[in-house]
């Protein structure tokens, strides 16, 4: 938090026959140039001491600012490269660089507030874009790197995700819709988020359209009706989660595709490898064979 105090004196004509002393505040925004952040600064002037006289006389302004800095795209970016500093393939790369921006953004604006429908719906992208990732040691280190780029603690999205896949699989289609009549853990943070959704105090994203998915789909609620039900009773908009359900499976789609090529790349460079061994293993096999040339000296 910064505070810059500024004095500014101007000429001005008095047109009222008394002193007068006023004072104003406003508040401006500037936007950073990205969808959703804002870097917000609030001013206060105060007018002091102007003469009553119909001449010209001088007025002085104090202007005090406070503003408070949210971080870069670019920062986090930067913490990331910087937590995990090995080379990651570019058809995992390409995609977790575009999410990181997406999630920036989104945990930037005035009104996010992580909740564990959102974890929910980050892990499961997560697992779903990392899925086959040549090593699990390595995917579990750009998950905890990737979550503390952002500021955020890695443990509590996967312990969040846990929770509700487990209270997910025990509901029915109905049980799942009727969360507010009932009691529980689970169902207090899904009450939370409609009733800030209802007093428009909820920042809507793509990963909590994801989480809401997952929940369906462990509860085995294949009924479309189910979908508008749920979203009815947490006050969100229906057809915003159906837009982003279909930018998540066409991501999925090229997904499974993109790792198809990779598959294919790795096992020809392979064959390729193996075919400039053989002439080699020949000749090594040929020199044990006959043992090494003996010279005979004078």
């Amino acid at each position: 938090m910064t505070a810059v105090t500024t004095s500014v004196s101007f000429s001005a004509v008095s047109q009222s026959s008394s002193e007068r002393k006023t004072f104003a505040s406003f508040s401006v925004t500037r936007n950073l140039g990205f969808e959703g952040i804002r870097y917000r600064s609030s001013f206060s002037c105060q007018y002091v001491g102007v003469k009553a006289s119909n001449s010209t006389s001088r007025m002085v302004i104090h202007c005090m600012s406070t503003s408070t800095d949210v971080p870069t795209v670019a920062d986090t970016k930067s913490n990331f490269l910087k937590a995990y500093k090995r080379p990651i393939p570019s058809v995992y790369n390409n995609v977790l660089q575009e999410l990181i921006v997406q999630q920036h953004l989104t945990k930037y604006k005035k009104t996010f507030r992580y909740d564990p429908v959102f974890g929910l719906g980050f892990v499961t992208v997560y697992d779903q874009l990392m899925e086959g990732y040549p090593s699990d040691e390595d995917r579990e280190a750009i998950f905890q790197a990737y979550i503390k780029a952002l500021n955020e603690d890695p443990e509590q999205y996967r312990n969040d995700a846990k929770r509700l896949e487990e209270w997910a699989r025990a509901q029915t289609s109905s049980s799942l819709v009727e969360f507010s009549s009932r009691e529980g853990e689970i169902e207090g943070i899904l009450k939370d988020i409609a009733e800030r959704a209802a007093n428009e105090n909820f920042s809507y994203s793509r990963f909590f359209a994801v989480g809401l998915f997952r929940l369906l789909e462990l509860s085995n609620a294949s009924e479309p009706t189910v979908l508008e039900k749920l979203c009815s009773a947490l006050n969100i908009n229906k057809r915003s989660v159906d837009r982003d359900l279909d930018v998540y499976r066409g991501l999925l789609s090229k997904l499974v595709q993109a790792k198809e090529l990779l598959k294919e790349y790795i096992d020809r460079e392979k064959k390729k490898q193996e075919e400039r061994a053989e002439p080699q293993k020949a000749n090594e096999t040929v020199t044990k064979c006959l043992g090494e040339p003996q010279f005979v000296g004078q």
